[in-house]
């Protein structure tokens, strides 16, 4: 079925994508003065441990009537390896309800205090009025100790959790993490655990009741209490509610140190409908928390990437050569092992100079000093970025945590300004050479391999990796079939569809689906009359939010009850879409076909069909090579954040009278992914010709 509900979500997405435009203008070119630094103090607090190892922070602040609990587990990450994703779906579970309360219980008598309560993988936060504190223990302990893991619930996340990885798999930043992960972990690293449909099916209820059983004790376990709230009355309520907890022996694996590659290589993803590329340069670092490196690499990354506008990496490839939005990296510290990236997504005709600049500004960081201008900025920044941060109470509680935790020194975070002002260009340029390695590092990037692949080359061997991180040559990818053509494929997919008399039969139909924006219900009612009138009402709450209306020579699209605009270009691929196969008309319309390769889609083979309209619009879409179906289609929209390409997947084909539909869309536009189920299909249903007006 010809994917016309593409044309419904442009302004779903253009919402959102030109969101920032409504702001105020600022001069982005230049860093703001730094400010004096300031004089910080940081709060106090208390802590004591009970019997059963559960060790107890408090931190009293009086200013609110209100007090906040955060128990955190403190065992090291957990492989996952065949049942990734077994661990924050056991975290999610525990607070689906417990033996004693429905989740509809729990989650009335939590709302009925005004309080919150979540839970994760790594522990349970909830929060409430002091006057609650009471109740608020009572639920939280609830679900601490009697957690229900209700099948149907598991259920319930595995389907959302699929849902999330089936819209992830076009985005390209959540390709470059996939490869990123497995590259510099390895794939028996609980750090290189990929969450796939494949793990997430393979999910049982007992892994998450393992997972729950084995990790949730108190010995394994700090409590924060912050608020309105005294110690003498935390230690009675802690003695009271955690106190019978009982202890257990904690695993605690060990896994192999990730090393540096022995030399730089390019792990390419290949997209071939990209317009752009998503580059990441990294690799692991042996950094611990509270090393005597972690406050110069801070400093030292601070000025190569993780300043802000001022950075570097910004400052290079965003405001001198005009590459992209912004550059950034990242330098993390981790008890296991560390990670640099450096990040940057520019247009496909420019990606191997991104490259080279990026690799330039890494070489520069550890063979020149910094100045003191840069130096300066950079402190001022990560201390005042510090001073911010204690004026949340929850943060005297963390930083309480972390010198438990990682065993830092009492004075660790009394002493952080004085230690960051002491930072010299000695030492920036030192831990700059001792952790950043342009000459071993993975360069990972997501595009479109026909066009930026010759020009990498020489930043070392090129490898191919699929969205997951798996080697493979590009050989061993499916060919075209000789004599196999464009117009083959495409009579193929009519044929598949339910061929022309089948599909010349239905002359109407009214389809009801479903979605959500943002967390909101949507509701899209689409009508259809042979040929080519179309019209599509999106609501939410009962209101009427978009309407695209095609009256078969026209096109109108209004949000909410205002007309928007709709380029010639835009309207031609709209007018094409608003039949049921549009295929059938190629020659009429005037687009032309082109067959230009085989990719896999979901771990099937599809080929490659790229449209060209008269007005010189092109989308690329994708056919299974078995069963000849659309199951993807991609568009590369102008918007007014630059060229945003939208991807469309169908699945969840069904057939009725003789044609199938696809009763599964999921929509990905830059950060934003929609995911429209279909919930009726009513076949040659009564039409009022009303609908298809354009007022």
């Amino acid at each position: 079925m010809k994917a016309y509900i593409r044309k419904t979500f442009i302004l779903l997405f253009a919402a959102t994508l030109t969101a920032p435009c409504l702001y105020g203008q600022v001069d982005r070119t230049k860093a703001p003065e730094p400010g004096p630094a300031r004089e910080i103090e940081i709060g106090e607090y208390q802590t004591f441990t009970l019997k059963n190892g559960l060790q107890v922070f408090v931190v009293e602040n009086h200013k609110l009537p209100r007090v906040q609990f955060s128990l955190q587990l403190r065992h090291d990450p957990v492989y996952e390896g065949e049942k990734a994703g077994y661990v924050s779906m056991a975290g999610d579970l525990i607070g689906t309800g417990t033996t004693n309360r429905s989740k509809a219980q729990l989650d009335e008598e939590i709302d009925f205090i005004g309080a919150s309560l979540n839970t994760s993988a790594n522990g349970i936060y909830a929060s409430s009025l002091t006057k609650h504190m009471p109740k608020l223990l009572e639920l939280f302990t609830d679900v601490l100790y009697n957690p229900s893991f209700n099948p149907e619930e598991l259920e319930k996340i595995r389907t959302q959790t699929r849902s999330a990885i089936v819209a992830n798999k076009e985005d390209p930043e959540v390709i470059a993490s996939n490869v990123r992960s497995a590259l510099l972990y390895g794939k028996d690293h609980p750090y290189g655990d990929l969450v796939t449909e494949e793990t997430i099916d393979a999910i049982t209820l007992e892994d998450c009741k393992a997972y729950y059983q084995t990790y949730f004790k108190p010995n394994n376990a700090y409590l924060a209490i912050v608020g309105d709230i005294d110690l003498k009355t935390a230690k009675k309520l802690v003695k009271k509610h955690f106190g019978k907890w009982e202890s257990g022996t904690v695993p605690a694996p060990v896994y192999p140190t990730p090393q540096l590659p022995e030399k730089t290589f390019v792990a390419m993803v290949d997209r071939s409908s990209a317009v752009q590329s998503v580059i990441t340069v990294a690799h692991p670092v042996e950094l611990k928390p509270g090393s005597p490196d972690a406050i110069k690499a801070g400093v030292m990354n601070n000025i190569l990437g993780g300043g802000g506008l001022s950075s570097r990496l910004n400052q290079n490839l965003r405001e001198h050569k005009g590459f992209t939005y912004g550059a950034y990296s990242s330098l993390s510290s981790d008890k296991l092992i560390g990670s640099f990236d450096a990040e940057v997504s520019v247009r496909n005709e420019v990606t191997d100079s991104a490259v080279v600049e990026l690799l330039r500004e890494l070489r520069r960081i550890r063979e020149e000093p910094v100045d003191e201008a840069e130096l300066k900025a950079a402190k001022a920044y990560i201390s005042g970025s510090f001073g911010r941060s204690l004026e949340n109470p929850a943060t005297i509680a963390n930083f309480a945590i972390n010198i438990a935790k990682y065993n830092l020194p009492e004075d660790y975070y009394d002493n952080y300004v004085k230690n960051v002002a002491a930072v010299t260009p000695e030492d920036v340029q030192t831990v700059a050479k001792k952790l950043i390695h342009p000459d071993r590092a993975y360069i990972i990037l997501v595009g479109k391999a026909s066009d930026v692949a010759p020009g990498l080359k020489r930043f070392g061997e090129l490898k191919y990796f699929d969205i997951y991180g798996n080697p493979y040559t590009p050989s061993e990818k499916a060919e075209i079939p000789p004599g196999l053509t464009a117009e083959k494929v495409i009579e193929n997919y009519i044929q598949a569809v339910g061929g022309e008399a089948n599909i010349d039969a239905i002359k109407s139909f009214v389809n009801h689906s479903e979605a959500s924006v943002q967390g909101t219900p949507i509701q899209i009612v689409t009508f259809f009359s042979a040929p080519n009138k179309t019209s599509m009402e999106i609501s939410a709450g009962g209101q009427l939010i978009q309407k695209v209306t095609c009256d078969g020579k026209d096109v109108s699209i209004s949000y909410m009850g205002n007309t928007v605009p709709l380029d010639d270009a835009s309207k031609e691929r709209v007018l094409f879409d608003s039949y049921l196969v549009g295929e059938r008309r190629l020659k009429e319309a005037g687009v032309s076909v082109a067959l230009t390769g085989v990719e896999q889609i979901d771990g099937r083979n599809a080929y490659v069909v790229e449209y060209t309209f008269p007005l010189g619009s092109k989308s690329t879409v994708y056919f299974d090579t078995e069963t000849g179906l659309k199951v993807r289609m991609v568009v590369a929209n102008n918007t007014p954040m630059g060229e945003v390409t939208q991807t469309t997947t169908y699945s969840d084909y069904v057939e009725k009278a003789g044609v199938k539909f696809p009763l599964t869309v999921v929509q990905n536009a830059g950060p934003q992914t929609l995911t429209v189920k279909s919930t009726s299909v009513e076949l040659n249903a009564p039409v009022p010709e009303e609908k298809f007006v354009i007022k």
